[in-house]
């Protein structure tokens, strides 16, 4: 089993924008043998899963970014304390793309090469923005302007 690291630390706001992250109080090197960019699996106040990655953003250390959605369930805001248990992640990420987006990207053969060499995020993002469309016709605009923002290189949402 994965060693897991429990801390807690303060939602801490990514400047005037509403982004939040959490500080790892630890060096990665040490605990994971990495430097640079870790996939882990976190588990926040006990209760919301997350996975994404411990990174460096201008930041002296790495940091764990909260999402909108991650932060609502814990009901928590810019200076609240959260504990998070965190593990390395060392599953391989999928994203399972709808038939119906399968199709659009049988048709435009280069733009599913642009999307499959693009990171896991990345290709989550697309995939949630289409699914999450409430009607059927928004679903259709959103596969039809993915293809563009793709071929346009635009990396994600």
């Amino acid at each position: 089993m994965t060693d897991i690291i429990l801390f807690k630390g303060p939602v801490l706001q990514s400047g005037e924008i509403n982004a939040a992250y959490v500080e790892f109080p630890f060096p990665t090197e040490e605990c994971f043998g990495k430097k640079g960019l870790v996939k882990i699996k976190a588990l926040f106040d006990e209760k919301v899963e997350y996975r994404g990655s411990l990174v460096k953003m201008k930041s002296e250390g790495h940091i764990l970014g909260l999402t909108q959605e991650v932060r609502k369930q814990l009901g928590k805001s810019f200076g609240d304390e959260v504990s998070v248990r965190i593990w390395e992640d060392k599953e391989e990420r999928i994203v399972i793309v709808p038939e119906d987006v399968q199709m659009v990207f049988n048709e435009n053969v280069k733009a599913k090469e642009l999307f499959d060499a693009m990171s896991y995020t990345h290709r989550k993002e697309y995939i949630r923005w289409i699914v999450e469309a409430k009607k059927p016709e928004t679903r259709e605009k959103r596969k039809i302007k993915m293809i563009e923002m793709i071929l346009d290189g635009k990396k994600g949402i």
